[in-house]
């Protein structure tokens, strides 16, 4: 069961309500999002019926939700939820969401502060409204580069003031989050994280929106199970992304899963966007899929570009750059509208002319 609490519900009113169903014996938990309150209960649920929460002060609506992942799921919400990223430190903020086509860019890793820089302005000229960069690198092969840690993390932000973008990065570890939300935006948990409690624990209550990217052989009930446990925790920022998964298709690192788009999008409120960069492995695919995810619904996209991919200290090889951008530039520019969806300005100057 969910109890949506209206827009002008106090604290008190909410505590009110967190008071009674305790009192019951149940289990309340509160997760707070850009526009709503909403509180998922957990136990007898005649019980909770027998309680008439929905005469209680601040109480817009009281649901019965038969989904195990209440407060992410559809049910209790006529329309899909808008994540806003950003807003301090001078940079705007961005919103992802169902009215908007968000397009996330920039390195796999951040190697030095002028690759960041370059690369950030790179993005930016794309359309990029966000700028992402690895910096704690969970990677299968010891000998891969794992980033650079706090020193990136730094760099990653100097390039995000500079440009006025603001700044998504991986938190890897647990004891990692609280420097990373002190420099970035948002918050990314990788594929190979999706079921570290531990750090969705941590990322849940860093207050920063999270991007949660699907692990590699995760079914879409566990998935947004994941992203129920960050919303048990307080925290209903969340941003779903698919990046491929595991099939028995050698060809690419992962199978791209379209279809998971409007599947995710008919059973839960939370934005999706999709990272076509990492389940193809391969700069020819990645524009293909990115057409084919503005086409089907997605909210956004999440690209790797580089200034010089044949030098990049990893994923080189999936990387767009140079007339690439302007592809995808021109891409998002065309196709978004179409789908009635808003997206930046792009720099005219990297749009090629209509042939």
């Amino acid at each position: 069961m969910v109890v949506v609490m209206a827009p002008g519900a106090t604290e008190a009113q909410v505590e009110a309500v967190i008071a009674r169903v305790r009192q019951a014996g149940g289990e309340a938990f509160v997760s707070r999002g850009v526009s709503r309150t909403i509180i998922g209960l957990v136990g007898d649920v005649e019980q909770f019926r027998a309680l008439n929460l929905r005469r209680m002060a601040g109480v817009a609506e009281v649901i019965r939700v038969s989904t195990p992942y209440k407060l992410v799921s559809r049910h209790h919400f006529p329309s899909r939820s808008t994540v806003v990223v950003g807003g301090s430190g001078g940079r705007p903020e961005v919103r992802i969401g169902p009215e908007y086509f968000t397009l996330i860019a920039g390195p796999c890793a951040v190697e030095s502060l002028d690759q960041i820089l370059e690369t950030a302005e790179l993005a930016k000229a794309a359309g990029a409204t966000l700028l992402r960069g690895g910096t704690f690198r969970p990677w299968s092969s010891a000998e891969t580069f794992r980033g650079l840690g706090r020193s990136g993390l730094h760099m990653l932000a100097e390039a995000g003031a500079a440009t006025g973008l603001p700044v998504v990065t991986e938190a890897a570890d647990a004891r990692d989050v609280e420097a990373v939300a002190e420099q970035a935006d948002m918050l990314q948990v990788g594929a190979r994280n999706m079921q570290n409690f531990a750090l969705l624990d941590a990322v849940a209550q860093s207050g920063k929106p999270v991007l949660l990217k699907r692990g590699i052989q995760a079914t879409i009930e566990e998935w947004l199970m994941a992203a129920e446990y960050i919303a048990q925790r307080g925290n209903l920022n969340i941003v779903l992304c698919e990046r491929g998964i595991r099939t028995f298709e050698p060809t690419t690192p992962a199978t791209l899963d379209i279809s998971a788009v409007p599947t995710v999008q008919r059973l839960s409120h939370l934005p999706v966007v999709v990272d076509p960069t990492h389940a193809s492995g391969r700069r020819d695919l990645v524009l293909p899929l990115a057409r084919a995810v503005i086409a089907v619904g997605s909210d956004g996209v999440l690209i790797d570009v580089h200034p010089d991919p044949e030098s990049a200290l990893c994923d080189g090889p999936q990387a767009l750059a140079g007339a690439d951008v302007r592809v995808l530039a021109s891409a998002i520019r065309r196709l978004a509208p179409l789908l009635d969806r808003d997206t930046a300005d792009v720099t005219s100057v990297l749009v090629p002319e209509p042939r």
